[in-house]
């Protein structure tokens, strides 16, 4: 990089539009460490679900996926290579290095444009476990790649200051840059917010409104954790009742304000604007299950519309200061003699070419337009698992746009073949029919993050089904503790799903189950069967 690279990017431009669009050097270097702190922590978490989701030990393995998917998808997923386990385990520490590259700043283009391309393959090579945290994920690396957030606080920056400081190099200043991926990234926030937030709106049944019949949405979903009770115990059902339609109003008019206020250059309204939003996040991730590391990712995109001025910044430099005198930094400022420019020479110079705006333009405008073709002019075959277009270019974000009628759990009762009943899904050596006694119930209560999604594949059949259901027996008989005591091997089990309506005053109606599947071990052939609800709570 030359000299020109250590002056402030932009002038002081009289258009306001600039300060809408545009974001400052020190909110684009704070958004990369805390996303990829977060993207650490999720594929971190990911190295557990390996062998279930991921190997051909698991619940998919490659030879029922790959039939199903075209060569466009084989290609991109280079998880999809092998169903070897050291394989997938090589990928995903491949996918951790780079993503904490990507946190320090260490060749920031590179690490986050591979950590887009291994993260965006991790999702295609088992999409059954696809959330919206992959979504926030997917789209947030993507626009970081050509996003400038290694002028503060980053290796790069770090090393590019030691060798200025020998030559005189300036400094860089605070000063706001606006590129096709600045705008790009405002406006998909933009998006996600009004997009989410008139799905609330227009919920045919009210869920959201002050007047929402029987229950507003924010009661029946504030009784997951122990923080909603105590939320709950604060606000009470009226409480609750006049912040329902809050939310919606937040969400819907967060990103506008916040803009309104660039324009106008109320710095104090556009973090007041952030912090509430934030405030909205860490509150759905104190009282909803599973929700922590979703509402963390949403937060950390607020952190491109924060001015210039915001006190995060001042609290970052004092922090990370304390690690300048280990980089070195402190001392080569001191031998700094020469007041003439440095000009110092940048390393994969390619590489920062992502952030020119022809090139950025040249990625980002096929994956906007790619983005309303799929939403509009798509067919039922295009948007299939089969193509990569449906992952690729799914930019919906309406969740939550109803009021939680009713709350889900599961048990697994199974047979041993010492005779003994067990509950398969939660590992338990007992079998609890009732709600769950600590918090509330919640899908999955017993396994959490991606095994949520198991309950919902109960409709696969043949090879698919009985590589599901088969899992949970093989997981059990080649445990340990069976190993120790053949005589705790699971024979069958049954798999139930059970509910309960959200009452007012937080309480629940009688459990009702449904049977979702039964499986024999010893050959593994299942025999699915759906009874009624409320039927008898025999386990076999």
């Amino acid at each position: 990089m030359t000299e020109m690279s250590e002056q402030p990017r932009t002038q002081h431009h009289e258009s306001r539009l600039f300060y809408v669009f545009g974001c400052n050097l020190k909110a684009l270097a704070l958004y990369r460490i805390t996303l990829g702190s977060l993207l650490l922590a999720e594929v971190l978490l990911r190295f557990r679900y390996i062998h279930p989701f991921y190997s051909d030990e698991g619940t998919l393995p490659l030879d029922l996926l790959l039939p199903k998917i075209d060569t466009l998808y084989r290609i991109v997923c280079v998880h999809c290579l092998s169903g070897s386990l050291i394989y997938q385990y090589i990928l995903l520490s491949i996918q951790t290095v780079f993503a904490f590259s990507f946190l320090i700043g260490y060749q920031v283009q590179v690490s986050a444009l591979l950590s887009w391309i291994l993260y965006f393959s991790l999702t295609l090579r088992n999409t059954w476990l696809a959330f919206i945290l992959d979504r926030y994920f997917h789209y947030l690396l993507f626009y970081a790649i050509f996003l400038d957030t290694a002028e503060f606080w980053s290796v790069d920056k770090w090393r590019r200051q030691g060798k200025a400081a020998a030559g005189g190099g300036a400094q860089v200043t605070n000063t706001t840059v606006c590129t096709v991926a600045t705008v790009a990234i405002k406006l998909q926030i933009l998006w996600l917010y009004l997009d989410a937030g008139s799905g609330k709106y227009m919920d045919p049944l009210g869920g959201w409104t002050y007047n929402a019949d029987p229950l507003p949405a924010l009661d029946t979903y504030t009784r997951h954790t122990i923080g909603a009770r105590y939320m709950y115990a604060l606000f009470g059902p009226q409480g609750l009742r006049l912040m329902t339609p809050m939310v919606v109003y937040v969400e819907l008019l967060c990103a506008p304000v916040a803009l309104l206020g660039s324009y106008l250059g109320w710095n104090v309204l556009v973090s007041s604007t952030v912090f509430v939003i934030c405030k909205l996040h860490i509150g759905i991730a104190i009282t909803t299950r599973n929700t922590v590391l979703l509402s963390l990712v949403a937060c950390s995109a607020w952190c491109v519309y924060l001015p210039e001025d915001s006190v995060l910044f001042a609290i970052m430099t004092k922090f990370l200061g304390l690690f300048t005198p280990i980089m070195g930094v402190g001392k080569q400022k001191e031998k700094t003699t020469s007041p003439a420019p440095a000009v110092v020479k940048d390393d994969l110079t390619l590489w920062k070419g992502l952030k020119s705006p022809m090139v950025s333009l040249l990625f980002i405008g096929p994956l906007v337009l790619g983005c309303t073709w799929l939403e509009v002019f798509s067919d039922s075959c295009d948007q299939s698992t089969k193509h990569i277009w449906s992952t690729l270019l799914h930019n919906r974000w309406n969740v939550f746009v109803g009021a939680e009628e009713y709350v889900t759990w599961e048990i697994a009762p199974g047979r041993l073949e010492n005779n003994s009943i067990v509950d398969v899904w939660s590992k338990s050596p007992t079998v609890e029919w009732d709600m769950p006694g600590t918090g509330s119930p919640s899908t999955s209560t017993s396994r959490g993050g991606r095994w949520r999604s198991f309950p919902y594949l109960a409709g696969l059949e043949g090879k698919d089904g009985e590589a599901l259901w088969g899992y949970l027996c093989e997981e059990w008989n080649t445990s340990e503790e069976v190993k120790r005591n053949p005589g705790k091997r699971l024979l069958r089990f049954n798999f139930f799903m059970l509910q309960a309506d959200v009452l007012p005053n937080m309480g629940f109606s009688a459990t009702r189950k449904r049977l979702i599947h039964s499986q024999i071990c010893d050959n593994f052939v299942a025999v699915v069967e759906e009874k009624k609800e409320g039927e008898s709570k025999s386990e076999f």
